[in-house]
Parts: structure tokens; sequence; C-alpha cells
């Protein structure tokens, strides 16, 4: 088992893609860009966006044929603005307040950077013989979304300012149903006292009236059928 070597070169960690929704993929950054933009404009939550490009590549392009008069003249430029930058500070700290320090700073620089610019030149033009630009460029460009606000980022894009302001129903999350209502109990019968009966419980047939006794009848007395004493 090998020991790590403490001078071994650490790699940075890779950041995860975003995930999430894609609001829109675009064949260039400004697209993607404009995109972005508008929600912005709209007052929109754009910390939930992100842009992801894929298929990365570097292109590099070439400017021109490198020369030791082109390599003086870059050199001589930069070191003027370095010198420029140097005599402005003195000019503004000096109590006198004289010009002459910007002049003089902007010619030194020049003159340290035309100096640089050949000599660096000098060393690399066997390698190096033509200036270029770098540029990473992707295939595509994806504009990654919150998945709880495509719905209001889509409206905002046709032209529904409000709801940049105001959540979307669609993006709510949904209630839980209600219950269903228990199906209603059967009425229990009315208990019967003890002094009540109930109908055809007292074994008189329907539709005839009982008698209440000697003399209570509510009916007439029974007619006979004999004939009486003449």
């Amino acid at each position: 088992m090998t020991n790590a070597s403490p001078f071994a070169r650490r790699t940075a960690p890779t950041p995860a893609v975003p995930r999430g929704d894609v609001l829109g993929t675009y064949d260039t950054y400004p697209e993607a860009q404009k995109v972005v933009n508008r929600l912005a404009i709209a007052d929109f939550p754009v910390k939930q966006l992100s842009i992801v490009g894929n298929d990365l590549k570097t292109v590099e392009r070439i400017t021109g044929k490198l020369t030791y008069g082109r390599a003086a003249l870059a050199g001589a430029a930069s070191g003027a603005w370095f010198g420029l930058f140097l005599g402005l500070l003195l000019f503004l700290f000096s109590p006198t307040g004289d010009f002459s320090f910007i002049l003089a700073a902007a010619l030194i620089g020049a003159g340290f950077g035309l100096l640089f610019g050949v000599v660096s030149y000098a060393l690399n033009r066997r390698r190096r013989d033509f200036t270029a630009t770098h540029q990473v460029v992707a295939s595509n460009y994806q504009v990654i979304i919150d998945p709880n606000l495509t719905a209001r980022a889509r409206l905002v894009l046709a032209g529904d300012a409000s709801a940049a302001a105001e959540p979307v129903a669609a993006d709510a999350p949904l209630a839980p149903p209600a219950p269903e209502p228990a199906p209603p109990r059967p009425a229990a019968a009315p208990a019967s006292g003890p002094g009540e009966r109930s109908a055809g419980s007292s074994g008189t047939p329907s539709g005839t009236t009982p008698d209440d006794g000697p003399g209570g009848g509510s009916g007439a007395a029974p007619v006979s059928d004999e004939p009486g004493p003449r």
C-alpha cells in the first residue's frame, strides 16, 4: 500500500449540474440570457434558474501572425496603461498635484512593456508565432428551473406579468381530499309505555269496537227477533 504524496495535485470537485424542469433550449447563450432577463424584469424569483451549456468545447480563433513589431506594440500598450494608473495614483496623493507624474509614469510603463513584449516573443517565437483568441462555446444552452415555478415562468414569458407576483393555482400544493360523510343510521322505533298498546296488539279485529262493560257501551241494546207480548 502506497501513501499518497502531500504534494500530489488535487483536482477541484466538479460542481453538480442543477436539476429541475427544462424551461427552454437555445442555440446561443445570448438567447438564454435574454429569457432570464425577461423574467428578472418581471420580478420573477430568478435565483431558482440556471443556464446549463451542453457539449462544451474550446474555440481558438487565429487573429494573425506574431512579429517583433506587433509584440513590441502590444507590450508598450499594456505597459502604458499600467503606468497611467500608477501616475494617476501619484497625482491624487501628491501635495503639489503636478500632471507631469501621470505623463512620466505612462512613458516609463510603455518602455517596460515594450521590453517585456520583445523578450517574451524572442523566447516563444518558435513555439507560438501567431496571435489568437480563446472562447468556450456549447452546442446548446438550457434554462433549468425549479419544478414548482415552471407554470409561473411560462405565463410570464407568454405576457402575463401578474403571474410573477401571485402564485398560480397549479403550483400550489394540493389539499388532502375531504373525508366522505358517514351513511345515516336508521331511526329506532319509539318504545311503548306501560299503559299504551300498539295498534293491532289487543286481539280485537280491525274495524270493531269492544264493549266497555254493562251500561257503559257506546252502542244501542241488541234487538231481539222474538215478538213481544201483546
